[in-house]
């Protein structure tokens, strides 16, 4: 369950789907349909039974404009709830839209560098541009693009993706994917880091991250050896910035216009953190404290370094060696439980350098990037992990060893979201759709804790806030979840969204008019009536309740 990480990769599988024996093309020639009369739910029972790819057919040959019909909806709806109070900052306008995007299949480019299935990817955006949706996102996999070798780049399946997008009129995140694919939650395919890097980690295993037992892990190369020139002559972040470089180059025409933000990945699964809790052969699990991951030469030296600086030599010998093992709790633990270690001077002192050293990390990173990409359009943005299990402790154990040094006496974040506004980096934060009575008791999560911190963190600190979904989900209850944190109550409200992840499933019925439903509740500013029915929770515009669920199941696209 490592957080994150990006669920099932399939694409929409025309052959599969029973509802159409022709290719899109073919829908184009030969399928005609009644107009759709707008209503506040669109109940029209032929039309909930269509596949979204048949409703975009709809919507090529009759060249309407299904946001046209929803603005329709947006007035008929606004008459009949004019009795019910909006908040004053939930106003309908232009500036507190919520755009939402998608994320593409992780395996969209082929280990050959194609485009994966290009017609069921064209039919896909198409049905996603009819929903409202403002585009999609897709890892730039630096295992894919430079797999040939150093400052050989081959960037001509992205590139057909992107012409396709711009097409049907969407825009485009691009993330840079300096991680490994593969080991964690929803990895379902397999995209190491490049050959050639994978030679030079053979023969220095300590270029990657390394826990105390002497387990190496391949997903990101050490931060440990940032600025040593350890990939044939280049550093890794010159290695980075040179891939960023190429993609600039490769796209120019496009940056600002159709590729409106670039995602630069600094981590495992493209996120600022340590590899602390590995899924890989089971070495972690759901809900353990993980590990610290500061073993490797680079990392050691490091820290040797900064415990002579302060004259506590012993200090630099290595970790905490009380912090427990990835499965185990904090209480079990000297390091993190309730009064351990973790809230000593020892304690301070290595949290300091260990939260210190990702910082930096992610500063140098980000001043390559901010460098490549100034003056291009594009919007630079970065991810942060939604670590919430065990945010209820007083050490917050799981956020310490995967590097943010968040505590019941220390704010974690703002440290990050200063160092993002100081580039101008939009934070991007997960689980976004949990809910704390959703998690099981023993985890001691609170992701609505979490995410209210992270909140007021950005606002403090003046950077933009972005969000996504952590697991895959299709429920209402998630998209109303989504909802409520994109509002500026308290703390930043949302910029953008991204959710996760496009897929078969996310396009049958049930699913697929909760993420229409969704859409375009986010491109009214995250709109909330607030109504509390009996049991005091809140109502979405375009939500409907519990006890007229039936009669939902009959209604199409809102």
């Amino acid at each position: 369950m490592a957080l994150t990480l990006r669920s099932s990769t399939s694409f929409i599988n025309l052959k599969e789907n029973k509802t159409l024996t022709k290719t899109p093309d073919d829908f184009l020639g030969s399928v005609s349909f009644a107009p759709i009369k707008p209503s506040i739910r669109l109940r029209a029972t032929r039309i909930s039974s269509m596949s979204p790819i048949m409703m975009t057919m709809h919507h090529e040959v009759q060249k309407m404009s299904i946001m046209e019909g929803m603005n329709m909806i947006n007035s008929e709806k606004k008459e009949i709830l004019h009795d019910l109070t909006v908040s004053h900052n939930e106003e309908n306008n232009n500036s507190s839209k919520v755009p939402v995007y998608v994320m593409l299949p992780l395996d969209t480019v082929t280990l050959g560098g194609n485009l994966n299935k290009p017609r069921a990817m064209n039919a896909s955006l198409m049905a996603l541009k009819s929903a409202g949706v403002e585009g999609v996102m897709v890892d730039a996999w630096w295992g894919l693009v430079e797999k040939d070798g150093p400052l050989k780049y081959n960037w001509e399946g992205y590139a057909e993706l992107v012409q396709m997008v711009e097409k049907h009129g969407l825009k485009l995140q691009v993330v840079m994917s300096f991680h490994q694919c593969g080991g964690n939650v929803g990895d379902s395919c397999s995209i190491p880091l490049p050959p050639w890097v994978l030679e030079e980690i053979s023969k220095n295993p300590d270029l990657v991250y390394t826990d105390k037992s002497g387990r190496r892990n391949p997903e990101y190369i050490s931060l440990g050896c940032d600025s040593l020139p350890v990939l044939r002559g280049r550093t890794p972040i010159q290695a980075y910035t040179d891939f960023m470089r190429s993609f600039r180059e490769r796209f120019r025409d496009y940056l600002g216009r159709v590729i409106v933000e670039i995602q630069v990945g600094m981590g495992p699964c493209g996120e600022l953190r340590y590899p602390a809790y590995p899924e890989s052969n089971g070495t972690w699990r759901f809900p353990g404290i993980g590990e610290f991951q500061c073993y490797d030469k680079y990392m050691r030296a490091s820290l040797e370094a900064a415990a002579e600086a302060i004259g506590k030599k012993d200090w630099g010998k290595g970790g905490p060696h009380d912090s427990g093992n990835y499965n185990q709790y904090p209480e079990e633990t000297g390091f993190f439980r309730r009064d351990g270690t973790w809230n000593t001077e020892y304690g301070q002192f290595f949290l300091e350098w260990y939260s210190g050293k990702l910082i930096e990390h992610g500063d140098r990173i980000l001043a390559g990037a901010k460098g490549v990409f100034h003056g291009t359009g594009a919007k630079l943005s970065g991810k942060v992990a939604g670590i919430h299990w065990h945010y209820r402790t007083r050490s917050h154990a799981a956020e310490l060893t995967a590097g943010y040094y968040n505590t019941r006496y220390y704010d974690g974040y703002l440290p990050i979201a200063q160092m993002f506004s100081k580039h101008d980096v939009v934070f991007n934060f997960t689980c976004m759709e949990m809910r704390d009575g959703e998690q099981p008791d023993h985890a001691n999560c609170s992701p609505e804790g979490l995410v209210r911190q992270v909140k007021m963190a950005t606002k403090t600190a003046g950077v933009e806030l972005a969000g996504e979904n952590a697991l895959e989900r299709y429920d209402g209850g998630a998209f109303g979840q989504v909802l409520a944190t994109s509002m500026s109550d308290s703390g930043n409200g949302l910029s953008a969204f991204t959710y996760l992840r496009m897929n078969k499933r996310l396009f049958e019925g049930d699913n697929w008019r909760n993420l229409v439903e969704f859409v375009k509740n986010m491109s009214e500013g995250g709109r909330r009536i607030s109504e509390c029915d009996s049991r005091g929770t809140n109502l979405y515009i375009g939500f409907v309740r519990e006890k007229n669920a039936e009669k939902s199941k009959e209604a199409a696209l809102v």
